[in-house]
Protein backbone atom coordinates (compact mmCIF):
# COMPACT_ATOMS: atom_id res chain seq x y z
CA UNK A 1 0.00 0.00 0.00
CA UNK A 2 2.66 2.37 1.16
CA UNK A 3 4.64 1.54 -2.26
CA UNK A 4 1.74 2.22 -4.19
CA UNK A 5 0.87 5.22 -2.96
CA UNK A 6 4.63 6.42 -3.34
CA UNK A 7 4.52 5.25 -6.77
CA UNK A 8 1.24 7.07 -7.31
CA UNK A 9 2.78 10.60 -5.78
CA UNK A 10 5.66 9.72 -7.77
CA UNK A 11 3.46 9.93 -11.20
CA UNK A 12 1.27 13.25 -10.20
CA UNK A 13 4.69 14.95 -8.93
CA UNK A 14 5.91 13.78 -12.53
CA UNK A 15 3.11 14.80 -14.48
CA UNK A 16 3.02 18.13 -12.45
CA UNK A 17 6.72 18.84 -13.17
CA UNK A 18 5.73 18.11 -17.15
CA UNK A 19 2.76 20.30 -17.14
CA UNK A 20 4.57 23.32 -15.28
CA UNK A 21 7.36 22.85 -17.67
CA UNK A 22 4.92 23.09 -20.96
CA UNK A 23 3.73 26.18 -19.56
CA UNK A 24 7.36 27.31 -18.96
CA UNK A 25 7.85 27.01 -22.80
CA UNK A 26 4.30 28.61 -23.91
CA UNK A 27 5.79 31.28 -22.54
CA UNK A 28 9.20 31.22 -23.79
CA UNK A 29 7.71 30.96 -26.99
CA UNK A 30 4.96 33.86 -26.69
CA UNK A 31 7.92 36.07 -25.31
CA UNK A 32 10.18 34.91 -28.50
CA UNK A 33 7.36 35.48 -30.63
CA UNK A 34 6.61 39.06 -29.18
CA UNK A 35 10.40 40.12 -29.07
CA UNK A 36 11.14 39.16 -32.66
CA UNK A 37 7.98 40.80 -33.65
CA UNK A 38 8.86 43.90 -31.90
CA UNK A 39 12.32 43.83 -32.58
CA UNK A 40 11.09 43.13 -36.67
CA UNK A 41 8.70 46.21 -36.62
CA UNK A 42 11.54 48.44 -34.75
CA UNK A 43 13.89 47.14 -37.39
CA UNK A 44 11.50 48.19 -40.43
CA UNK A 45 10.51 51.60 -38.79
CA UNK A 46 14.18 52.04 -38.25
CA UNK A 47 15.12 51.15 -42.33
CA UNK A 48 12.51 53.15 -43.16
CA UNK A 49 13.02 56.20 -41.29
CA UNK A 50 16.86 55.61 -42.59
CA UNK A 51 15.52 55.68 -46.13
CA UNK A 52 14.12 58.50 -45.90
CA UNK A 53 16.41 60.26 -44.57
CA UNK A 54 18.72 59.54 -47.22
CA UNK A 55 16.05 60.76 -49.56
CA UNK A 56 15.31 64.00 -47.97
CA UNK A 57 19.10 64.64 -47.74
CA UNK A 58 19.42 63.89 -51.39
CA UNK A 59 16.60 65.94 -52.50
CA UNK A 60 17.59 68.94 -49.98
CA UNK A 61 14.11 68.33 -48.58
CA UNK A 62 12.75 70.18 -45.49
CA UNK A 63 9.70 70.45 -43.50
CA UNK A 64 6.45 71.73 -44.27
CA UNK A 65 6.07 74.28 -41.77
CA UNK A 66 2.03 76.49 -42.15
CA UNK A 67 -0.07 74.08 -40.55
CA UNK A 68 -3.81 74.13 -39.42
CA UNK A 69 -4.28 74.97 -35.42
CA UNK A 70 -6.57 73.54 -33.17
CA UNK A 71 -8.08 73.42 -29.96
CA UNK A 72 -9.17 70.11 -29.03
CA UNK A 73 -7.11 66.65 -28.43
CA UNK A 74 -6.67 65.31 -31.11
CA UNK A 75 -7.43 67.66 -33.69
CA UNK A 76 -11.29 66.50 -33.33
CA UNK A 77 -12.41 70.36 -33.97
CA UNK A 78 -10.74 70.50 -36.98
CA UNK A 79 -13.16 66.86 -37.56
CA UNK A 80 -16.27 68.59 -36.68
CA UNK A 81 -15.18 72.05 -38.82
CA UNK A 82 -14.37 69.71 -41.99
CA UNK A 83 -18.18 67.67 -41.39
CA UNK A 84 -20.20 71.48 -40.87
CA UNK A 85 -18.64 73.15 -43.79
CA UNK A 86 -19.68 69.49 -45.71
CA UNK A 87 -22.79 69.80 -45.15
CA UNK A 88 -23.12 73.20 -45.61
CA UNK A 89 -24.22 75.12 -48.72
CA UNK A 90 -20.95 76.62 -49.58
CA UNK A 91 -18.29 73.22 -49.15
CA UNK A 92 -15.60 74.27 -51.01
CA UNK A 93 -15.79 78.33 -50.35
CA UNK A 94 -15.96 76.93 -46.67
CA UNK A 95 -12.30 75.50 -47.47
CA UNK A 96 -11.22 79.05 -48.86
CA UNK A 97 -9.43 79.83 -45.10
CA UNK A 98 -7.64 76.54 -44.87
CA UNK A 99 -6.35 76.18 -48.58
CA UNK A 100 -5.47 80.44 -48.24
CA UNK A 101 -3.06 79.55 -45.83
CA UNK A 102 -0.31 78.50 -47.77
CA UNK A 103 1.06 77.01 -51.27
CA UNK A 104 1.30 73.63 -49.29
CA UNK A 105 0.48 73.24 -45.68
CA UNK A 106 -0.05 70.44 -43.58
CA UNK A 107 -3.01 69.14 -40.49
CA UNK A 108 -2.27 66.72 -37.43
CA UNK A 109 -5.16 64.50 -36.51
CA UNK A 110 -5.16 60.95 -34.91
CA UNK A 111 -1.75 61.73 -33.95
CA UNK A 112 -1.20 61.45 -37.83
CA UNK A 113 0.07 64.27 -40.42
CA UNK A 114 -1.68 64.76 -43.39
CA UNK A 115 -1.14 67.29 -46.25
CA UNK A 116 -3.14 69.69 -48.66
CA UNK A 117 -1.39 71.56 -51.57
CA UNK A 118 -2.59 74.23 -54.45
CA UNK A 119 0.82 74.60 -55.87
CA UNK A 120 1.17 73.37 -59.60
CA UNK A 121 3.92 71.98 -59.14
CA UNK A 122 3.52 69.78 -56.66
CA UNK A 123 -0.23 68.77 -58.90
CA UNK A 124 1.78 67.77 -61.76
CA UNK A 125 4.14 65.84 -59.60
CA UNK A 126 1.50 63.90 -57.85
CA UNK A 127 -0.85 63.39 -61.12
CA UNK A 128 2.06 62.53 -63.71
CA UNK A 129 5.73 63.34 -62.81
CA UNK A 130 5.39 61.04 -60.01
CA UNK A 131 2.39 58.82 -60.41
CA UNK A 132 3.60 55.18 -59.22
CA UNK A 133 4.58 57.16 -56.24
CA UNK A 134 0.57 57.59 -55.33
CA UNK A 135 -2.34 55.35 -54.48
CA UNK A 136 -6.40 55.42 -54.30
CA UNK A 137 -6.19 54.46 -50.63
CA UNK A 138 -9.45 54.14 -48.96
CA UNK A 139 -11.39 55.38 -51.91
CA UNK A 140 -12.19 51.87 -52.93
CA UNK A 141 -13.52 51.45 -49.32
CA UNK A 142 -15.91 54.76 -50.05
CA UNK A 143 -17.26 53.86 -53.26
CA UNK A 144 -17.91 50.01 -53.45
CA UNK A 145 -21.09 49.81 -51.92
CA UNK A 146 -22.74 51.88 -54.99
CA UNK A 147 -19.43 51.57 -57.94
CA UNK A 148 -17.80 47.97 -56.90
CA UNK A 149 -15.28 46.98 -58.79
CA UNK A 150 -14.14 49.45 -61.38
CA UNK A 151 -11.67 51.97 -63.00
CA UNK A 152 -12.04 54.88 -60.33
CA UNK A 153 -11.55 52.73 -57.19
CA UNK A 154 -8.37 50.80 -58.81
CA UNK A 155 -4.29 50.94 -59.21
CA UNK A 156 -1.80 49.47 -60.49
CA UNK A 157 -2.67 46.45 -63.19
CA UNK A 158 -5.91 46.48 -62.38
CA UNK A 159 -6.93 49.72 -63.41
CA UNK A 160 -4.43 49.69 -66.22
CA UNK A 161 -6.65 46.57 -67.48
CA UNK A 162 -9.76 48.77 -66.81
CA UNK A 163 -8.36 51.88 -68.74
CA UNK A 164 -7.17 50.12 -71.96
CA UNK A 165 -10.57 48.74 -72.03
CA UNK A 166 -12.30 51.63 -71.89
CA UNK A 167 -10.44 53.79 -74.19
CA UNK A 168 -10.63 51.34 -76.54
CA UNK A 169 -14.53 52.40 -76.50
CA UNK A 170 -13.57 55.95 -76.24
CA UNK A 171 -11.83 55.89 -79.46
CA UNK A 172 -14.61 54.07 -81.30
CA UNK A 173 -16.71 56.81 -80.46
CA UNK A 174 -14.67 59.69 -80.88
CA UNK A 175 -14.25 58.21 -84.61
CA UNK A 176 -18.06 58.11 -85.10
CA UNK A 177 -20.34 61.67 -85.87
CA UNK A 178 -22.08 63.90 -83.37
CA UNK A 179 -25.57 62.62 -84.31
CA UNK A 180 -25.95 60.57 -81.72
CA UNK A 181 -26.17 63.36 -79.32
CA UNK A 182 -29.08 64.59 -81.80
CA UNK A 183 -32.10 62.32 -80.76
CA UNK A 184 -31.14 63.30 -76.86
CA UNK A 185 -30.49 67.07 -77.62
CA UNK A 186 -33.82 67.23 -79.13
CA UNK A 187 -35.83 65.77 -76.34
CA UNK A 188 -33.80 68.37 -74.23
CA UNK A 189 -34.61 71.28 -75.98
CA UNK A 190 -38.52 70.05 -76.45
CA UNK A 191 -37.99 69.15 -72.89
CA UNK A 192 -37.18 72.86 -72.10
CA UNK A 193 -40.42 74.25 -73.30
CA UNK A 194 -42.99 71.68 -71.80
CA UNK A 195 -41.06 72.52 -68.22
CA UNK A 196 -41.63 76.31 -68.75
CA UNK A 197 -44.22 78.02 -66.65
CA UNK A 198 -45.17 81.20 -67.90
CA UNK A 199 -41.80 81.22 -69.52
CA UNK A 200 -40.01 80.36 -66.95
CA UNK A 201 -37.95 76.59 -65.89
CA UNK A 202 -35.08 75.31 -63.95
CA UNK A 203 -32.54 73.88 -66.61
CA UNK A 204 -30.66 71.71 -63.74
CA UNK A 205 -32.75 68.46 -63.86
CA UNK A 206 -33.22 68.81 -67.72
CA UNK A 207 -29.54 68.92 -68.11
CA UNK A 208 -29.19 65.92 -65.88
CA UNK A 209 -31.49 64.23 -67.43
CA UNK A 210 -29.60 64.69 -70.98
CA UNK A 211 -26.65 63.62 -69.77
CA UNK A 212 -28.02 60.42 -68.66
CA UNK A 213 -29.25 59.69 -71.47
CA UNK A 214 -26.13 60.04 -73.58
CA UNK A 215 -24.10 58.13 -71.29
CA UNK A 216 -26.72 55.94 -71.25
CA UNK A 217 -26.88 55.00 -75.00
CA UNK A 218 -23.23 55.03 -74.64
CA UNK A 219 -22.71 52.42 -72.17
CA UNK A 220 -26.17 50.48 -72.31
CA UNK A 221 -27.46 50.66 -76.20
CA UNK A 222 -30.57 52.27 -74.95
CA UNK A 223 -30.95 55.93 -73.06
CA UNK A 224 -32.36 56.23 -69.97
CA UNK A 225 -35.83 58.12 -71.02
CA UNK A 226 -36.74 54.57 -72.21
CA UNK A 227 -38.13 53.78 -69.58
CA UNK A 228 -41.34 54.98 -67.52
CA UNK A 229 -41.16 58.79 -65.92
CA UNK A 230 -41.66 57.38 -62.80
CA UNK A 231 -38.81 54.54 -62.37
CA UNK A 232 -36.49 57.74 -64.23
CA UNK A 233 -37.03 60.02 -61.54
CA UNK A 234 -36.53 57.20 -58.79
CA UNK A 235 -33.21 56.65 -60.16
CA UNK A 236 -32.12 59.84 -60.41
CA UNK A 237 -32.86 60.41 -56.62
CA UNK A 238 -31.31 56.97 -55.80
CA UNK A 239 -28.62 58.25 -57.72
CA UNK A 240 -27.97 61.79 -55.57
CA UNK A 241 -28.30 60.09 -52.52
CA UNK A 242 -26.24 57.39 -52.91
CA UNK A 243 -23.37 59.52 -54.66
CA UNK A 244 -23.25 62.21 -51.66
CA UNK A 245 -23.34 59.07 -49.01
CA UNK A 246 -20.25 58.19 -50.95
CA UNK A 247 -19.11 62.07 -50.41
CA UNK A 248 -19.45 61.14 -46.52
CA UNK A 249 -17.49 57.73 -46.61
CA UNK A 250 -14.61 59.37 -48.74
CA UNK A 251 -13.76 61.63 -45.85
CA UNK A 252 -14.47 59.16 -43.43
CA UNK A 253 -11.33 57.24 -45.00
CA UNK A 254 -10.30 53.47 -43.71
CA UNK A 255 -14.10 54.35 -41.31
CA UNK A 256 -16.09 54.35 -44.51
CA UNK A 257 -17.94 51.77 -42.89
CA UNK A 258 -18.92 53.51 -40.22
CA UNK A 259 -21.48 55.28 -42.80
CA UNK A 260 -23.67 52.59 -43.79
CA UNK A 261 -27.67 53.97 -43.05
CA UNK A 262 -30.08 51.51 -44.78
CA UNK A 263 -31.59 54.34 -46.90
CA UNK A 264 -27.82 54.56 -48.20
CA UNK A 265 -27.37 50.93 -48.63
CA UNK A 266 -31.22 50.66 -50.55
CA UNK A 267 -30.40 53.81 -53.15
CA UNK A 268 -26.96 52.30 -53.50
CA UNK A 269 -28.71 48.90 -54.50
CA UNK A 270 -31.35 50.65 -56.39
CA UNK A 271 -28.94 52.20 -58.57
CA UNK A 272 -27.02 48.76 -59.08
CA UNK A 273 -30.06 46.75 -59.66
CA UNK A 274 -31.00 49.61 -62.78
CA UNK A 275 -27.68 48.96 -64.34
CA UNK A 276 -28.41 45.25 -63.80
CA UNK A 277 -31.48 45.13 -65.86
CA UNK A 278 -29.32 47.21 -68.39
CA UNK A 279 -26.47 45.04 -68.48
CA UNK A 280 -28.45 41.45 -68.35
CA UNK A 281 -30.70 42.63 -71.38
CA UNK A 282 -27.45 42.76 -73.76
CA UNK A 283 -25.70 39.61 -72.78
CA UNK A 284 -29.17 38.34 -72.98
CA UNK A 285 -29.48 39.64 -76.90
CA UNK A 286 -25.74 38.19 -77.48
CA UNK A 287 -26.89 34.65 -75.93
CA UNK A 288 -30.11 34.89 -78.34
CA UNK A 289 -28.70 36.51 -81.30
CA UNK A 290 -24.68 36.12 -81.45
CA UNK A 291 -22.12 38.08 -80.16
CA UNK A 292 -21.59 39.87 -83.76
CA UNK A 293 -25.30 41.05 -83.44
CA UNK A 294 -24.50 42.07 -80.15
CA UNK A 295 -21.77 43.92 -80.44
CA UNK A 296 -23.52 46.62 -83.25
CA UNK A 297 -26.46 46.92 -80.53
CA UNK A 298 -24.41 46.64 -77.17
CA UNK A 299 -20.66 47.92 -78.26
CA UNK A 300 -19.64 48.99 -74.90
CA UNK A 301 -20.87 46.09 -73.05
CA UNK A 302 -19.91 43.28 -75.38
CA UNK A 303 -16.47 44.48 -75.39
CA UNK A 304 -16.14 44.54 -71.87
CA UNK A 305 -17.83 40.75 -71.73
CA UNK A 306 -15.35 39.58 -74.09
CA UNK A 307 -12.53 40.44 -71.80
CA UNK A 308 -13.75 39.91 -68.39
CA UNK A 309 -15.94 37.10 -68.96
CA UNK A 310 -18.22 38.27 -65.18
CA UNK A 311 -20.98 40.03 -65.48
CA UNK A 312 -20.52 41.78 -62.28
CA UNK A 313 -17.39 43.19 -63.02
CA UNK A 314 -18.54 44.83 -66.68
CA UNK A 315 -21.91 45.59 -64.75
CA UNK A 316 -19.42 47.50 -62.01
CA UNK A 317 -17.20 49.26 -64.71
CA UNK A 318 -20.42 50.40 -66.37
CA UNK A 319 -21.68 52.37 -63.18
CA UNK A 320 -17.91 53.82 -62.94
CA UNK A 321 -18.46 55.22 -66.06
CA UNK A 322 -21.69 56.18 -66.21
CA UNK A 323 -21.59 58.09 -62.66
CA UNK A 324 -18.52 60.33 -64.45
CA UNK A 325 -19.98 60.65 -67.25
CA UNK A 326 -23.70 61.70 -65.80
CA UNK A 327 -22.05 64.41 -63.24
CA UNK A 328 -19.85 65.97 -64.95
CA UNK A 329 -21.23 66.76 -67.86
CA UNK A 330 -24.56 67.65 -66.51
CA UNK A 331 -22.60 69.95 -64.09
CA UNK A 332 -20.55 71.67 -66.51
CA UNK A 333 -23.65 72.68 -68.49
CA UNK A 334 -25.54 73.88 -65.37
CA UNK A 335 -22.45 76.48 -64.35
CA UNK A 336 -22.42 77.23 -67.98
CA UNK A 337 -25.67 78.22 -68.41
CA UNK A 338 -25.99 79.78 -64.85
CA UNK A 339 -23.30 82.24 -65.53
CA UNK A 340 -24.44 83.05 -69.59
CA UNK A 341 -27.34 84.07 -67.87
CA UNK A 342 -25.66 86.38 -65.70
CA UNK A 343 -23.13 87.99 -67.96
CA UNK A 344 -25.46 89.66 -71.21
CA UNK A 345 -22.33 90.66 -72.65
CA UNK A 346 -20.79 87.36 -72.98
CA UNK A 347 -24.19 85.76 -73.70
CA UNK A 348 -24.59 87.70 -76.57
CA UNK A 349 -21.03 87.19 -78.26
CA UNK A 350 -21.50 83.99 -77.54
CA UNK A 351 -24.61 84.01 -79.85
CA UNK A 352 -23.01 85.68 -82.38
CA UNK A 353 -20.87 83.00 -83.06
CA UNK A 354 -22.86 80.28 -82.97
CA UNK A 355 -24.81 82.14 -85.81
CA UNK A 356 -22.23 80.64 -88.53
CA UNK A 357 -23.59 77.29 -87.16
CA UNK A 358 -26.78 76.49 -89.57
CA UNK A 359 -30.26 75.55 -87.76
CA UNK A 360 -30.99 72.84 -89.32
CA UNK A 361 -29.65 69.49 -89.38
CA UNK A 362 -26.90 68.01 -86.86
CA UNK A 363 -23.96 70.18 -85.29
CA UNK A 364 -20.88 68.36 -86.48
CA UNK A 365 -17.23 68.05 -85.11
CA UNK A 366 -16.08 70.80 -87.56
CA UNK A 367 -17.86 73.13 -87.05
CA UNK A 368 -17.70 73.50 -82.86
CA UNK A 369 -14.06 73.50 -83.85
CA UNK A 370 -15.00 76.67 -85.48
CA UNK A 371 -16.58 78.36 -82.32
CA UNK A 372 -12.97 79.43 -80.40
CA UNK A 373 -15.61 81.51 -78.00
CA UNK A 374 -17.45 78.74 -77.17
CA UNK A 375 -14.45 76.70 -76.04
CA UNK A 376 -13.17 79.65 -73.87
CA UNK A 377 -16.75 79.86 -71.88
CA UNK A 378 -16.04 76.06 -70.95
CA UNK A 379 -12.76 76.70 -70.39
CA UNK A 380 -13.86 79.41 -67.88
CA UNK A 381 -16.97 77.34 -66.47
CA UNK A 382 -14.26 74.14 -65.48
CA UNK A 383 -11.92 76.69 -64.26
CA UNK A 384 -14.60 77.64 -61.82
CA UNK A 385 -16.21 74.66 -61.17
CA UNK A 386 -13.82 71.42 -62.38
CA UNK A 387 -15.57 68.53 -62.58
CA UNK A 388 -13.03 67.13 -59.42
CA UNK A 389 -12.78 70.28 -57.47
CA UNK A 390 -10.99 67.88 -54.89
CA UNK A 391 -8.85 64.79 -55.04
CA UNK A 392 -6.68 62.71 -52.22
CA UNK A 393 -4.17 60.51 -53.28
CA UNK A 394 -1.67 58.40 -50.25
CA UNK A 395 1.80 57.48 -50.82
CA UNK A 396 2.58 53.85 -51.72
CA UNK A 397 6.04 54.57 -50.83
CA UNK A 398 8.71 57.84 -49.42
CA UNK A 399 8.11 60.20 -51.90
CA UNK A 400 9.09 64.23 -52.89
CA UNK A 401 6.84 67.16 -53.42
CA UNK A 402 9.03 69.89 -55.64
CA UNK A 403 7.71 72.06 -53.10
CA UNK A 404 6.50 73.76 -50.13
CA UNK A 405 8.78 73.12 -47.66
CA UNK A 406 11.68 75.43 -45.46
CA UNK A 407 10.42 78.82 -44.20
CA UNK A 408 9.75 80.32 -47.80
CA UNK A 409 7.87 76.88 -49.16
CA UNK A 410 9.80 76.48 -51.81
CA UNK A 411 11.95 73.34 -50.82
CA UNK A 412 11.15 69.82 -51.80
CA UNK A 413 8.53 68.07 -49.39
CA UNK A 414 9.47 64.24 -48.04
CA UNK A 415 6.36 62.52 -48.09
CA UNK A 416 6.95 59.39 -45.88
CA UNK A 417 5.03 56.33 -46.84
CA UNK A 418 1.42 56.38 -46.29
CA UNK A 419 0.79 59.83 -46.22
CA UNK A 420 -1.75 61.49 -47.29
CA UNK A 421 -2.35 64.43 -49.38
CA UNK A 422 -5.58 66.24 -50.88
CA UNK A 423 -5.26 68.84 -53.68
CA UNK A 424 -8.20 71.76 -54.36
CA UNK A 425 -8.35 72.12 -57.72
CA UNK A 426 -11.00 74.36 -56.68
CA UNK A 427 -8.61 76.56 -54.90
CA UNK A 428 -5.92 76.11 -57.78
CA UNK A 429 -8.32 77.82 -60.40
CA UNK A 430 -8.49 80.85 -58.27
CA UNK A 431 -4.95 81.54 -58.14
CA UNK A 432 -4.02 85.59 -58.85
CA UNK A 433 -0.41 83.91 -59.68
CA UNK A 434 -2.14 81.94 -62.68
CA UNK A 435 -5.56 84.06 -63.72
CA UNK A 436 -4.59 87.19 -62.60
CA UNK A 437 -6.05 89.87 -60.27
CA UNK A 438 -9.24 88.81 -61.23
CA UNK A 439 -9.67 84.92 -60.76
CA UNK A 440 -13.37 85.23 -58.69
CA UNK A 441 -15.00 86.28 -62.07
CA UNK A 442 -16.27 84.38 -64.72
CA UNK A 443 -14.57 86.27 -67.86
CA UNK A 444 -14.18 83.80 -70.79
CA UNK A 445 -12.16 86.48 -72.32
CA UNK A 446 -9.50 85.53 -70.19
CA UNK A 447 -8.81 82.54 -72.66
CA UNK A 448 -8.40 83.75 -75.93
CA UNK A 449 -4.98 83.92 -77.48
CA UNK A 450 -3.94 80.33 -75.76
CA UNK A 451 -1.35 82.15 -73.73
CA UNK A 452 -3.26 81.79 -70.24
CA UNK A 453 -3.15 77.78 -71.20
CA UNK A 454 0.53 78.29 -72.17
CA UNK A 455 0.81 79.75 -68.72
CA UNK A 456 -1.15 77.24 -66.73
CA UNK A 457 -0.36 73.72 -67.92
CA UNK A 458 -3.18 71.24 -68.77
CA UNK A 459 -2.60 68.98 -65.33
CA UNK A 460 -0.37 71.51 -63.42
CA UNK A 461 -2.30 75.03 -62.88
CA UNK A 462 -5.04 73.57 -65.07
CA UNK A 463 -7.08 70.63 -64.30
CA UNK A 464 -10.24 70.31 -66.46
CA UNK A 465 -10.46 66.96 -66.49
CA UNK A 466 -7.98 65.54 -64.49
CA UNK A 467 -4.32 65.07 -65.66
CA UNK A 468 -1.09 62.55 -65.98
CA UNK A 469 -2.27 59.05 -66.88
CA UNK A 470 -5.42 59.25 -65.27
CA UNK A 471 -6.58 61.68 -67.87
CA UNK A 472 -10.42 61.42 -67.97
CA UNK A 473 -11.06 59.41 -71.13
CA UNK A 474 -14.28 60.82 -71.83
CA UNK A 475 -12.67 64.19 -71.52
CA UNK A 476 -13.91 64.63 -75.61
CA UNK A 477 -17.10 63.20 -75.27
CA UNK A 478 -17.95 65.73 -72.73
CA UNK A 479 -16.90 68.64 -74.05
CA UNK A 480 -18.72 67.45 -77.56
CA UNK A 481 -21.39 66.63 -75.50
CA UNK A 482 -22.09 69.93 -74.14
CA UNK A 483 -21.10 72.21 -77.08
CA UNK A 484 -23.99 70.67 -78.79
CA UNK A 485 -26.39 71.35 -76.30
CA UNK A 486 -25.41 74.87 -75.67
CA UNK A 487 -25.45 75.35 -79.58
CA UNK A 488 -28.91 74.05 -79.76
CA UNK A 489 -30.30 75.54 -76.64
CA UNK A 490 -28.79 78.88 -77.78
CA UNK A 491 -30.87 78.96 -81.14
CA UNK A 492 -33.94 77.60 -79.63
CA UNK A 493 -34.10 80.49 -77.23
CA UNK A 494 -32.13 83.48 -78.59
CA UNK A 495 -34.09 85.81 -75.55
CA UNK A 496 -32.48 83.38 -72.96
CA UNK A 497 -32.02 85.05 -70.03
CA UNK A 498 -31.97 85.36 -66.14
CA UNK A 499 -35.19 84.52 -64.87
CA UNK A 500 -36.36 87.30 -62.62
CA UNK A 501 -36.52 88.04 -58.84
CA UNK A 502 -33.30 85.25 -59.39
CA UNK A 503 -30.41 86.98 -57.17
CA UNK A 504 -27.10 87.71 -59.37
CA UNK A 505 -24.45 87.17 -56.34
CA UNK A 506 -20.65 86.89 -57.26
CA UNK A 507 -18.69 83.70 -58.06
CA UNK A 508 -18.05 81.96 -54.57
CA UNK A 509 -21.68 83.14 -52.80
CA UNK A 510 -23.95 80.93 -55.02
CA UNK A 511 -25.51 78.09 -53.17
CA UNK A 512 -23.55 74.65 -54.34
CA UNK A 513 -24.29 71.31 -54.19
CA UNK A 514 -21.51 68.46 -54.27
CA UNK A 515 -22.40 64.64 -55.10
CA UNK A 516 -19.97 63.47 -57.80
CA UNK A 517 -19.94 66.76 -59.44
CA UNK A 518 -20.27 70.63 -57.99
CA UNK A 519 -23.37 71.99 -59.42
CA UNK A 520 -26.08 75.13 -58.30
CA UNK A 521 -27.80 74.26 -55.37
CA UNK A 522 -30.95 76.80 -56.45
CA UNK A 523 -30.71 75.58 -59.46
CA UNK A 524 -30.36 77.45 -63.02
CA UNK A 525 -33.42 79.47 -63.48
CA UNK A 526 -33.78 81.16 -66.78
CA UNK A 527 -36.49 82.83 -68.76
CA UNK A 528 -37.01 82.42 -72.24
CA UNK A 529 -38.67 85.17 -73.98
Amino acid sequence: MSIAQNSSSAGLGSGAENLAGSHVAVRILAATLVVSLCSYVYLGRSSRKKLEAAIANQHHCEPVIPFVPYRWPLALDLLKRQYDILFSDHTFEGLTPYFGMAGTCCIHLFGATGYFTTDPENVEAILSTNFEDFGLGSRRLASFPLLGEGIFAQDGAEWKRSRELIRRQFARVQKQTLQAFAPHVEELVSGIAEAAVDGRVDLKPLMFEYTLNTTTALLFGEPHSSMAKEERDAVRDNFDYAAFGCGIRVRLADAAWLYSPTKFKKACKAVRDWATFFAAKAIKFKDEFGEEAAAEKYAFIIDLWKEMQDFELVRDQLLHVLVAGRDSTASLLCWTFFHLVRNRDVLERLQREIASVPTDGDVTREQIQKLPFLRCCLNETLRLYPTLPMNLRFTNKATVLPRGGGPDGKSPVLLPKGSGIVWSVYHLHRLESIYGPDPRVFRPQRWEGGDLMKKARPGAGYVDFNGGPRLCLGKDFALMEASYAVIKILQAYPNIRLAPGIPNEPVGAERQTYTIGLSPADGVHVSLT
